[in-house]
Order: C-alpha cells, then structure tokens, then sequence
C-alpha cells in the first residue's frame, strides 16, 4: 500500500518538460535518421534547400559531419511525409508547396481535428490542462523571439488537445497531418499581425477546453483552420500565377 501510494506521489509531483512534447502512442526511441530528417525539414522550410534542386546527399553530409547512410534514410523519411520525393538519375528533390496539396491536408484536419479536441476536452484531466499551457506558453515565447521550435510547439498545442480523448489512431492521424502542414503554417504566418492572432485564437480555444466546453472548442477549431486554409489559398494561388513570369522573364535574361 505504501510503494502504491510513494509512487502515486511521484506522478502527481511530476512536472511537464520544458516544451511538454507530445507523442503518438507507438513512439520510440529517436534514432540519428530522425533527428536529420527534423535537420533537413527545417532547412526545406526555411528555403536554404530550394524546390526542385536535386539535393546533394555527399554535401549535405558533409556539412552534417555524418555518413551518407542516415541522410539516405531520413530522406526516405522525408519522402514519406511528402517533403522530398525520388527522382531516377537524380536522386531526392525538395518537393513545392501546391494549392492542392494545401486544400487536401486542411481538408482531412477539419474532417477530423474539431471533434477531436472537443472529444479532448471531455477527458481532460488537471495534469493534461497543465501541460497544455505550458505547451502554449512557450509557443507564444518561441513565436516572440522567432525560435525554430515554433513549428513543434505548433503542432505539440494541437496534439495536446486531441491526446486526452484516448482514441489512439486518431492522434496519431492528426499527427500526422500537421507533420505534411507544418511548411503551410509557418508560409501563413509570414504576414505580420498573423501571429499574433493565431496566438489569441489558441488562447480562446484553451480556455474553452479548460472549461471543458467541448462544443465551443470543436466551433473555434472550425474556424482556426477554416481561415487559415482560405487566408493560405489566396497566398499559394498568387505565387503559383507568379512563376510562370518569373521563368520568362528567366529566359529573357539569358
């Protein structure tokens, strides 16, 4: 009774990590792979490896001091969530991001993600509501001093809100597709001012599931990702219309 009883004490007095990750259920240990394939995503993102551009696997890990054979694999990685795709002769190409592509993910996150978080918060217990607003805090922290962290924490927020609802393949779903929407997040918050706003729309949704208001969480969620998706088309629509006068004008150069 009294190992019962120490052992209770020590999770109720655990507090969350600095930035609470959360973790699909199937999580395992993250192997050197992994950790290149969070590397070269976030040079993807930041545009250091351009679209298109054959990506040099003997630089890339020379540049990382590793060998050739984790850069192949967290590239396969990478393929697998739709950043890099395999060209014959050429080997891996950062893919663009597409209006298409943009619409799909945003569709199968509102399909899926509103109900989810309400769901979310139903189950919430006060270790959970903790832990969400750490999470939340040191997104608003990374956001203010443009930390690269901001996309994890991003995606740590909304998988917080899911994770108390228990259903296992759903989380790991919504994981999933925020991992594929990451790059169109961080392309909608370029804008100033959208910051800001998304971070008072995360604080609204957080009180509401704090308080345990399933549907007011699932009808902020709606219209979180409704306005991002539609502000995102605009954006992705007006840089597709540009490339083709930017390749002639290419041309006309040369």
């Amino acid at each position: 009774m009294n190992k019962r009883k120490t052992k209770k004490n020590k999770t109720a007095d655990k507090s969350p990590t600095e930035d609470a990750l959360i973790v699909p259920t199937n999580f395992q240990v993250r192997t050197l792979a992994d950790r290149l394939a969070d590397v070269v995503r976030e040079q993807i993102i930041l545009g250091e490896i351009a679209p298109g551009i054959a990506i040099k696997q003997d630089v890339l890990a020379a540049k990382l001091n590793v060998s050739k054979i984790p850069i192949r694999e967290a590239l396969s990685r990478l393929e697998q969530d739709g950043i890099v795709h395999s060209i014959p002769n050429r080997g891996f190409v950062a893919t663009s991001m597409t209006t298409a592509e943009a619409e799909e993910v945003f569709a199968l996150r509102l399909q899926i993600e509103p109900d989810a978080a309400a769901r979310g918060a139903k189950g919430a217990t006060q270790s959970d509501r903790k832990d969400v607003k750490m999470i939340l805090s040191n997104l608003a922290r990374a956001s203010q001093r443009g930390e690269s962290t901001v996309g994890l924490l991003h995606r740590n927020f909304h998988l917080a809100l899911v994770k108390p609802a228990g259903r296992d393949l759903t989380l790991n779903l919504t994981a999933r597709l925020h991992v594929i929407a990451e790059r169109y997040v961080r392309k909608h918050l370029e804008p100033p001012g959208r910051p800001g706003r998304a971070q008072d729309e995360h604080y609204e949704m957080l009180d509401a599931w704090c308080a345990g208001d399933g549907s007011t969480v699932r009808r902020l969620m709606r219209l979180h990702i409704k306005q991002t998706a539609q502000e995102l088309r605009q954006e992705l629509k007006t840089i597709e219309r540009a490339v083709p006068a930017l390749k002639r004008a290419s041309r006309l150069r040369k």
